[in-house]
């Protein structure tokens, strides 16, 4: 498969590595100082565009790989909420993109674990639920796209939640708090408490690399698929 990398940070490059391992091939690289490729014959060969930028850039990189006619793989966040209905409708029409908030197998299970187990707390109104997530020093947006994604699961579940907030003491909000320490890979906790005790799950990534290996499953997943494509359509659970 022919792959194009937008954004070639530490992500990027290690996307590159576990592409190359599989036998793929990187036809273009497009990062902050080349913008021009998107119009070269080299990145319109590709079957599919991995996409990990900042949130005020993604939307962008979209649109043009679109108009190259390439899918897109991608993992910023932070666009959501000003664009989202732009790439809903985009794709309706005929576009592609793969959108995860997070590629980690682990955290596609650890979401699945997070689902059921608000379906079973729904019961226990006793129990208060809150969350906290803890990444790098250099990431932008908070909370976490991963973080905005649990929390949207739980408020499917849990009728005593009516929307998420940071900073809140409203027992109506589910309170998201995120913390910005060194190089961490990412931490995410869901925390149950009751006077008598307190259910938490937490997933704990140790690189970055399960994040690349996601991403290049997911541009497999893509060349074969068209539309708005998530994380749940590649895994079953």
């Amino acid at each position: 498969m022919k792959i194009a990398l937008i954004g070639y940070g530490k992500m990027g490059k290690m996307i590159e590595q576990i592409a190359l391992s599989r036998g793929h091939e990187i036809v273009s690289i497009i990062d902050i100082d080349n913008q021009q490729d998107f119009d070269s014959e080299a990145f319109r060969s590709a079957d599919v565009a991995i996409e990990f930028t900042a949130p005020q850039a993604a939307y962008g990189n979209y649109l043009k790989a679109w108009a190259a006619g390439v899918k897109v793989v991608s993992g910023s966040t932070g666009w959501m909420k000003e664009h989202g209905d732009d790439v809903k409708k985009a794709c309706a029409e005929g576009k592609t993109l793969f959108w995860a908030s997070n590629f980690s197998i682990g955290v596609a299970i650890f979401s699945a674990v997070n689902k059921y187990l608000a379906k079973i707390m729904n019961q226990f109104p006793q129990y208060d639920v809150e969350m906290e997530e803890t990444h790098h020093v250099h990431k932008l947006d908070h909370p976490s796209g991963t973080a905005i994604t649990l929390a949207e699961d739980i408020l499917e579940n849990i009728d005593r939640k009516e929307a998420w907030a940071e900073d809140t003491t409203d027992p109506k909000l589910l309170r998201i708090d995120h913390i910005r320490r060194g190089e961490v890979a990412g931490i995410h906790t869901v925390r149950y408490d009751s006077a008598a005790d307190i259910i938490t799950i937490t997933h704990d990534a140790h690189s970055r690399q399960g994040f690349a290996l996601g991403a290049v499953l997911a541009a497999e997943y893509t060349k074969e698929h068209q539309g708005l494509l998530t994380i749940s359509d590649m895994f079953k659970f």
